[in-house]
C-alpha cells in the first residue's frame, strides 16, 4: 500500500476534482483506493454523500468533537458508543482521542462506498482543533514523547489500519492549499505526493514555497528521527516524501497555440514548471524520478485543459464526469448534458492513462 498526497500551495487548480477523478480511475482499472479528505473545507466529501448524510454524521459526531470523547461517552453509557462506532464517521472523529491525549478506540467505523474498489473517509470543518495539537506538541517529538510521535504519525497509522482490514492498494489523501502544521505532517508522512499546476506565475511561486517548506520539513524530520529510540522510528515511514510529478490542470485550451495546446503567455509559465521543481524542489526528494519524468507532465496532455461545467455536475451527482451522461440527471441538466456528451465520455480515457503514467511513477518509490 502507498499514501499519496495531491498538493499545492495555490488554491483554485481543481485539486479536489483531480484527486476524485484519478481514485475513480485507478478503481476502474483494478486498485482498491481509500480517500481521505483532510481538507477542512470538505469538497471531496461532497463527492461521496449528499449535504443531508453529511449533516447526519457531523450531528452524531458533534458532542465527541465540542464537549470530549471521556465526558460523552460517560454521558450516552458503553453500548450506545459501540452503536454509533459502527456507522461511518469522519476523519476528525478517528484523530480526536489523540488530540485528547486518550486512548484510541479498538474498532475501526465503516467507510463510505463509492464502488467496490473505491472508498471515502469523510471530512470535518473542525479539523483546525487537530492542527492545534499539531502545534503545540511537535517541541515535544524531539525528546521522544511518545503524545507527540503519535500525534504526528496518527494519519498514517489510520490509513494503515484501514489498508490492512481493506487490502488497499493506495491511499489518496485530499489536502487545503496552505504550508501549515497539519499539512507539514500529512506530506511528510506520505510516500509521496503529486503537485497540481496551472501555468501561470501564481503557480511557480506555489512550488517555490513548496520546496523551500519540504526542506525545513525534512530536516525537521531527520532531527527527530535522530533523537528517538529505534522503537519510536518504527511508527514514522522508511523514506522521507518523494515526489512524483506536476500536471497541468485546468488550464483553458488553445487549438492554435504552441505545444500542449497552450496559448503563448499561458504555456511559457507552463515550461518553466520543470526548472522550477529542479530548483526548489530538493534532489533528495525528487531522485526517484528520471529526467523525462521530472520534464514531463504526469498523462502528458490527457487532464491538462479546463472541464468547465463537467466537475460541478460530477459533484453535483455524486459520479464521475463519465459517468453522468449515462444516469438519471434532473430534467434541467438533461440537455446541457446531452449536447456535451462526447466531452463527458472521453474524460474516461484520459484520466485511465492519466493514471497509469502516476502508476510507473509510483513503482519507483
Amino acid at each position: 500500500m502507498k499514501i499519496i498526497s495531491i498538493f499545492n500551495n495555490k488554491g483554485g487548480v481543481g485539486k479536489t476534482t483531480l484527486t476524485y477523478h484519478l481514485a475513480y480511475a485507478l478503481s476502474e482499472i483494478g486498485k482498491k483506493v481509500l480517500l481521505i479528505d483532510l481538507d477542512p473545507q470538505s469538497n471531496l466529501t461532497l463527492y461521496g454523500l449528499s449535504i443531508d448524510d453529511i449533516h447526519d454524521i457531523w450531528e452524531e459526531e458533534n458532542p465527541f468533537i465540542e464537549e470530549g470523547f471521556e465526558s460523552t461517552i460517560r454521558k450516552i453509557g458503553e453500548k450506545e458508543f459501540n452503536r454509533i462506532l459502527h456507522k461511518p464517521k469522519t476523519i476528525h472523529f478517528l484523530l480526536k482521542p489523540t488530540e485528547e491525549g486518550i486512548n484510541d478506540f479498538d474498532i475501526l467505523p465503516p467507510l463510505i462506498d463509492i464502488n467496490n474498489n473505491l472508498k471515502l473517509l469523510p471530512g470535518r470543518l473542525t479539523l483546525h482543533m487537530y492542527e492545534n495539537k499539531i502545534s503545540v506538541r511537535w517541541n515535544d517529538s524531539y525528546s521522544g514523547d511518545p503524545l507527540s510521535i503519535k500525534t504526528i504519525n496518527k494519519i498514517r497509522d489510520i490509513s494503515k489500519k484501514y489498508s490492512d482490514k481493506n487490502n488497499f492498494d493506495f491511499v489518496i489523501i485530499d489536502t487545503s492549499p496552505n504550508l501549515g502544521s497539519l499539512n507539514k505532517v500529512i506530506i511528510s508522512t506520505v510516500d509521496g505526493f503529486i503537485i497540481p499546476a496551472l501555468p501561470d506565475m501564481f503557480s511557480l511561486y506555489g512550488i517555490r514555497n513548496i520546496g523551500n517548506s519540504l526542506k525545513s520539513w525534512k530536516e525537521n524530520f531527520d532531527t527527530i528521527y535522530k533523537l528517538i529510540s529505534e522503537e519510536k522510528r518504527k511508527q514514522f515511514p522508511e523514506n522521507f516524501v518523494r515526489f512524483l510529478g506536476y500536471t497541468i490542470y485546468n488550464a483553458r485550451k488553445y487549438s492554435r497555440g504552441k505545444e500542449w495546446d497552450l496559448a503563448q503567455a499561458h504555456y511559457n509559465f507552463a515550461r518553466q514548471i520543470p526548472s522550477t521543481i529542479k530548483q526548489y524542489i530538493n534532489e533528495d526528494i525528487r531522485k526517484n524520478l528520471s529526467e523525462e519524468m521530472i520534464n514531463s507532465p504526469i498523462g502528458g496532455i490527457c487532464v491538462m485543459h479546463t472541464h468547465n461545467t463537467l466537475p460541478s455536475m460530477a459533484q453535483k451527482y455524486r459520479n464521475p464526469m463519465w459517468k453522468i451522461p449515462t444516469i438519471e440527471l434532473d430534467p434541467e441538466d438533461s440537455a446541457p448534458v446531452t449536447g456535451n456528451r462526447i466531452a463527458y465520455l472521453a474524460t474516461q480515457e484520459n484520466y485511465k492513462k492519466f493514471a497509469e503514467d502516476l502508476l510507473k511513477r509510483i513503482n519507483t518509490l
